[in-house]
């Protein structure tokens, strides 16, 4: 499917919840349920049901479980027509998490980031305090974990990232909490004996946002582009979702901690110019690139996990097409150009 046939938001989910080969053979191989705890989120909707389209292929019998309080209306309602089975549920309410269906595998994709700021007590409770309940109920369950590349901090942009190994220097209180969020997890792991997997993920992108579709719209609209953030890197929603699939493969105690992203480093104002050619609008800028950025070198964790379906050139089209078309956007922008962490 190229670019220019993804004109309905169900032509887009069903490419990003296309499963691949090795996906529907990584869960060909691990027999049992399924559960997404925080599912409602950007990425959870596709992600579940990349599950349930590789299960099937796979033969393998299972439930998919997609846990939120589905706030959202029609949430949990596209799930369920999917095969997703849907349990609303307040995560925070130990009386409720106990009440979840035991599950061998589980994805903890639940969170705050934006709105951080002003509700920092929140934050904390999210994405510090919420662990800890998850771990202990689901101590001898797999557990894929969703973290965050800020952590790191900003590196040169001569670097080629930050690795697995590099110590965190995370800025803002939002980071911080994403850093405390992976500490609770591998206490517990190391306590519990409970096989982890950390995803540090940078910057998912499909066509409704991402990086990719906040400098589409500041094309379109003619905004001028802050340059202070002037690398990055981002990866198709699509392949984030087969490779955090492919991570319960990758399980481990204490946790094996994986940087998920795209492999080129890339230039805001390359990508701009990019978009303004393929979108016929000219493009604007405001200040110089830093000498430094918030980067990751996914190097192996694309060796651990498998190599991407779809390029940053792919995506590049792909956003602009849909945008320049007046595409549905999410109106959830990512704030990468933030250099304080302040979200």
């Amino acid at each position: 499917m190229n670019s220019l046939t993804i004109e309905t938001e169900t032509q887009l989910e069903e490419l990003l919840s296309e499963p691949t080969a090795e996906v529907i053979e990584t869960l060909g191989r691990l027999p049992g349920d399924i559960l997404f705890l925080g599912v409602a989120g950007k990425m959870g909707p596709t992600l579940a049901r990349m599950a349930r389209r590789a299960s099937d292929a796979s033969g393998m019998s299972r439930r998919i479980i997609g846990v939120s309080r589905f706030s959202a209306p029609g949430s949990q309602e596209g799930l369920a027509a999917h095969g997703v089975e849907t349990i609303p549920c307040d995560l925070l309410n130990e009386a409720e998490l106990d009440k979840l269906p035991d599950a061998p595998h589980v994805f903890y994709l639940a969170g705050k980031k934006f709105g951080s700021t002003g509700d920092e007590a929140t934050t904390w409770l999210m994405n510090a305090y919420l662990p800890a309940l998850v771990a202990k109920r689901y101590r001898s369950s797999r557990i894929v974990a969703f973290s965050s590349g800020n952590i790191y901090g900003l590196v040169p942009v001569s670097s080629d990232g930050s690795r697995e190994e590099d110590p965190p220097r995370p800025v803002g209180e939002y980071a911080m909490s994403c850093l405390a969020r992976e500490r609770i997890f591998e206490a517990f792991s190391r306590s519990q004996q409970t096989a982890m997997a950390l995803i540090r993920l940078n910057y998912a992108c499909e066509l409704r946002y991402g990086v990719v579709v906040d400098l589409a719209q500041k094309v379109q609209s003619g905004e001028p582009i802050d340059l202070g953030m002037g690398y990055l890197n981002t990866i198709w929603q699509g392949d984030a979702n087969a490779l955090a699939l492919r991570a319960l493969e990758h399980t481990a105690t204490p946790p094996t901690v994986i940087n998920l992203t795209g492999p080129e480093r890339l230039s805001v104002r390359t990508v701009a110019e990019r978009l303004s050619q393929l979108m016929n609008r000219s493009v604007r800028f405001l200040g110089t690139e830093a000498d430094s950025a918030l980067l990751n070198d996914a190097r192996h964790g694309l060796e651990r996990l498998g190599t991407l379906q779809i390029s940053a050139d792919t995506l590049i089209e792909r956003v602009a097409a849909w945008v320049s078309r007046g595409g549905t956007s999410l109106g959830k922008p990512t704030h990468f150009e933030s250099r304080d962490g302040v979200f």
